[in-house]
């Protein structure tokens, strides 16, 4: 998902059309979820950048999507750039811990 959102609406409050473009976003990750794996892999792992433009967006965590929506609405920017690309992961497993006797 690579998306220009204008942070203003012609009939929604603010804070309304807010809280939806955050709903749209939680669908999204949870739509790219449910797909299939590929073979031998075992989670999606996403791929975040946020900014006010395309030019200038930085990587972000998945976790903190909703934060940087809210620092763009307290910045009051007329729209902002998100980019969520989904790619399949191995976890990778723990170093055992060695045993003393």
């Amino acid at each position: 998902m690579k998306k220009t959102i204008a942070l203003t609406h012609p009939k929604l409050q603010p804070a309304r059309w807010v809280d939806a473009v955050k709903y749209d976003i939680k669908k999204y990750l949870n739509r790219e979820r449910r797909k299939p794996l590929p073979e031998g892999k075992d989670y999606w792992s996403f791929d975040c950048r946020f900014g006010a433009a395309p030019e200038v967006a930085e990587t972000i965590f998945t976790s903190d999507i909703n934060k940087h929506i809210d620092a763009a609405v307290t910045q009051e920017l007329p729209a902002f750039y998100i980019e969520i690309l989904a790619r399949a992961c191995n976890h990778q497993p723990r170093p055992s811990a060695e045993i003393s006797d």
